[in-house]
């Protein structure tokens, strides 16, 4: 009798058992699956990396042994995004070209950006390029309809880089907790026109039509206002997080300058580190914005 109980203990899940694991992780899936869309084109299909997540969830539940000591929740992340990514590589079309001059228009852009102190227009843009605006349209287009591109171009390293090899210990976890609430913050603190696209095109997934005409503006501009708001973004949390990754042209004087260093006090004006931490759960899944 003594056996047989160690031996149901030191055992796999039994279907009950899994059957909680999948019901009580059924969030899990929703965070991965916003989280990656975030670095995706929009027309990338959510459905289809949530049955994608699904699946990988209930293979998780199915080969997870708790005898061996690892959380469930970092078992089945590490399996759900490697899922995510597999799903991802079977819509891959985009040619090595393709990717190539996406980078090149993406690096032009921040150069730009940095000496001019805001967002360039297209023309600015299409004329340091050395094509016309037509084809830089044609660029955008295939970089809208490129999947795996956005994994490779705005992240660094490659995709696979986006499944971790370790498990967080409580300092990582802490650490990347903080990070989302002090993002919280800085969206919170965006200029009110850009804190609204940011909202309806990331969080509220609106085409970028419709964000148009309610703003009263063209696409072009709500793609820069977007582009903005994003770098805005990025330097807010820099500025709290890795002050060493801000540029010289960001720690100098004037007005630009000023009005970056009126933004970040009011990121940190926005709470302390429990109020951050309050927009995850004890485990560092976001709840909903």
């Amino acid at each position: 009798m003594t056996s047989t109980i160690q031996e149901r203990s030191s055992s796999a899940t039994t279907t009950r058992e899994r059957d909680d694991l999948v019901r009580a992780h059924l969030p899990l899936v929703g965070h991965l699956v916003r989280e990656m869309l975030g670095r995706l084109p929009a027309h990338v299909s959510r459905e289809d990396l949530v049955s994608a997540g699904m699946a990988a969830l209930a293979h998780a539940a199915k080969g997870f042994d708790p005898s061996r000591g690892i959380p469930f929740g970092s078992f089945a992340t590490t399996r759900i995004r490697g899922a995510l990514l597999d799903e991802l590589r079977g819509l891959d079309w985009a040619s090595r070209s393709v990717r190539t001059r996406a980078r090149k228009v993406e690096l032009t852009q921040q150069e730009l950006t940095a000496a001019l102190g805001r967002t360039p227009t297209q023309t600015e843009l299409a004329e340091t390029l050395g094509i016309a605006p037509d084809e830089l349209k044609t660029i955008d287009d295939d970089v809208q309809r490129a999947v795996v591109l956005s994994l490779q171009g705005f992240t660094a390293g490659t995709a696979e880089d986006l499944v971790p090899e370790r498990n967080p210990g409580p300092e990582d976890l802490i650490l990347h907790r903080e990070r989302i609430g002090y993002l919280h913050h800085a969206i919170g603190a965006l200029p009110e026109r850009l804190r609204a696209v940011v909202t309806a095109y990331f969080f509220e997934e609106r085409p970028m039509n419709d964000i148009a005409r309610e703003l009263g503006v063209t696409e072009s501009r709500v793609s820069q206002l977007r582009a903005e708001a994003l770098m805005l973004l990025r330097d807010g949390l820099n500025n709290h997080l890795d002050p060493h990754l801000l540029n010289a042209q960001e720690r100098a004087g004037g007005c630009v300058a000023r009005r970056r260093e009126a933004y970040y006090s009011q990121i940190a004006g926005q709470g302390d580190l429990n109020a951050r931490l309050a927009h995850t759960s004890p485990l560092g899944v976001p709840y909903n914005l």
